[in-house]
């Protein structure tokens, strides 16, 4: 006989009931907690199963849906995606505002699973209030815009459907390959009504992410591509991460003398000293891994995606007879740019393609030539960072907290604007996780948000977040959620006064200066006083070295600081990076910018 529940008992229970083995080996609760804004859709169905399950799966309320849902992505992020959380809204705006946060999850590949309240299934009440009329189809709802943005997507419309929906969901958020955001649309009456729900459906379950191992042919290609190189090169990509493989990947670049690189989601696998790593790829890239990857004749792209920014829109790999080797996870990334695709999970992959290739090295001379690449970029980086005259730059702000937070575990992280680029090329990371970008979607505003959630996924460490004040304008209420949680974060805000990393793209492509700087009459935004008003302690300061005064000072703060500089809204990092394919107008105006980039597209590798 079953148990009379409702759906959105049966949901909470099954969800309590999750759990997963993590990397350090301990069973410990799949999901960290559930987000809930409550609204007419969700506060009479899973208000109530949240409550009584709230010592078993936490309920955790926040200031705005997107922010919440983000937060949730970044706890998803800083724990390599073996926890996450669940965020549930009310149905209409409350649903789709967290669309945003299901494609910053999607294109990076990480679980969250979203529960948006949905208008009645009986359609008795029709149209209630929020409610979207598709005018030729009335099954449509607003939660239909989910689906592009989710990999998994269903709609509950009877109660036992739940039984079949949530463990799909979970397939899904757990699957090394197919991994994403999972969508379950519960219409509010739904969610009110019972039925006999069988006991294993709530019974626990631990779970271990699946290490895929190599195909034997394709491991035989990927060693004899890589003993026939002369100059080969390592990708490092997020999926090194997510695979737990950054000592087994550090230990075969050194032991074969294969330089790396990394992308944005790659970068702090190897430490930023490592003796194999050359450091950043691409648009953001430093000098020694872009002018190594111009040389390159075989490059083993690890748990990468291969998008336009480590590529250089596909050019910045230069030589004619390169070959370039994806060993991923997921067969639909392995194929990606014509490469020769190595599916398995990354250090199940390594693993074995070491003992394929023995005693096998590159050659000295190539080996040496990255060390000493390597070596003149950590000079380039250091006068990059180092104080100039006026107001500061970037580069410069990002040493200072770089080095104020070099002596104790942390995260530094960013999302948008001018910032990931001098973070990418200049930053020291320490270790795998205190390096955390969003920049698959690049989304404004998961800054603050994301900080919460990076801080409630690992409260041991010191949150900083950099933030631009375009960004923090975008949203900000998360400061007053990480007060009440008592999850500290450090917010520092670089005021330029508008998206300056737009302002100088817009210069760079022929275009007039509009619509991205707030003018010099507009009066400024005193971001202190508003941190101040949302519960945190905040100030601003004239200089570099009242920066660092005030860092100092919040490591030993209780509660969310925010410090706010003013920086120079002309000035990045000219060293390093490469080419970025951004389209120029055939218009009299933009003549000259548009034969350049016509020049520059003509070096693009073609490919799948």
């Amino acid at each position: 006989m079953g148990v009379r529940l409702t759906t959105a008992e049966a949901l909470v229970r099954f969800l309590a009931a999750q759990k997963i083995v993590d990397s350090k080996g301990k069973t410990v609760p799949l999901f960290g907690g559930v987000f809930a804004i409550f609204g007419h859709g969700n506060v009479a169905g899973l208000g109530p199963a949240l409550h009584a399950h709230r010592n078993t799966l936490p309920t955790l309320r926040a200031h705005n849906e997107q922010a919440m849902a983000l937060a949730a992505v970044a706890y998803a992020k800083t724990h390599a995606r073996r926890r996450m959380m669940a965020c549930t809204t009310s149905i209409g705006p409350g649903a789709t505002n967290m669309v945003t946060a299901a494609a910053v999850a999607h294109v990076n590949r990480l679980p969250v699973l979203l529960l948006p309240g949905d208008v009645f299934a009986d359609r008795r009440p029709d149209p209630v209030l929020q409610q979207i009329e598709n005018f030729g189809d009335a099954a449509v709802s607003a939660n239909d815009a989910f689906r592009p943005v989710s990999r998994y997507w269903d709609r509950i419309t009877r109660p036992e459907q739940i039984l079949v929906s949530a463990p799909a969901a979970l397939r899904v958020l757990l699957d090394p390959a197919d991994c994403g955001p999972a969508v379950i649309c519960l219409p509010q009456d739904v969610q009110a009504e019972a039925f006999d729900c069988p006991p294993e459906f709530f019974a626990e379950r631990v779970h271990r992410i699946r290490r895929p191992q190599p195909d034997i042919d394709e491991l035989a290609q990927t060693a004899a591509a890589l003993k026939a190189a002369k100059k080969p090169m390592i990708l490092v990509g997020g999926g090194v991460k997510f695979s737990g493989a950054e000592r087994v990947l550090g230990d075969f670049a050194v032991k074969h003398g294969i330089p790396t690189a990394d992308t944005q989601a790659g970068k702090g696998a190897l430490a930023w000293d490592h003796p194999a790593n050359a450091g950043a790829l691409g648009v953001t890239g430093t000098g020694a891994a872009n002018a190594l990857a111009a040389e390159a004749d075989v490059v083993l792209a690890v748990g990468t995606r291969l998008a336009d920014f480590p590529t250089a829109s596909r050019t910045v790999f230069r030589n004619p007879n390169l070959k370039l080797i994806q060993l991923n996870v997921g067969a639909f990334d392995a194929a990606k740019h014509g490469a020769m695709p190595f599916v398995a999970d990354a250090r199940e992959g390594v693993k074995a393609l070491d003992a394929k290739l023995g005693r096998w090295k590159a050659p000295d001379a190539w080996t040496a030539k990255a060390a000493r690449e390597t070596r003149a970029w950590s000079r380039v980086a250091a006068k990059a960072i180092a104080p100039q005259p006026g107001l500061p730059s970037d580069a410069a702000v990002l040493g200072v907290v770089n080095r104020v937070a070099m002596d104790h575990p942390h995260v530094m992280l960013c999302a948008a604007g001018g910032l990931p680029g001098e973070l990418h090329k200049l930053w020291r990371a320490k270790d795998s996780a205190s390096y955390h970008l969003e920049y698959g979607f690049s989304c404004m505003g998961y800054e603050i948000a994301g900080g919460l959630g990076a801080k409630l996924a690992a409260p041991e460490r010191e949150v900083y977040v950099l933030v631009g004040d375009g960004s923090y304008l975008m949203m900000n209420s998360e400061i007053a959620t990480s007060v009440a949680l008592g999850a500290k974060l450090t917010i520092v805000v670089l005021d330029n006064r508008g998206f300056g990393c737009i302002a100088r793209l817009q210069a760079a492509t022929g275009g007039a200066p509009f619509n991205n700087r707030l003018s010099d009459d507009h009066p400024p935004v005193d971001f202190a006083v508003h941190a101040l008003a949302l519960g945190a302690e905040a100030t601003k300061v004239d200089d570099l070295a009242g920066l660092e005064d005030a860092l100092r000072a919040a490591k030993r703060a209780k509660t969310t600081q925010v410090i706010v500089i003013d920086t120079d809204a002309k000035h990045s990092t000219g060293e390093g990076g490469a080419w970025w394919d951004v389209a120029v107008p055939d218009a009299p105006r933009t003549r000259r910018h548009r034969q350049t980039y016509l020049n520059k597209r003509r070096a693009q590798r073609r490919g799948a």
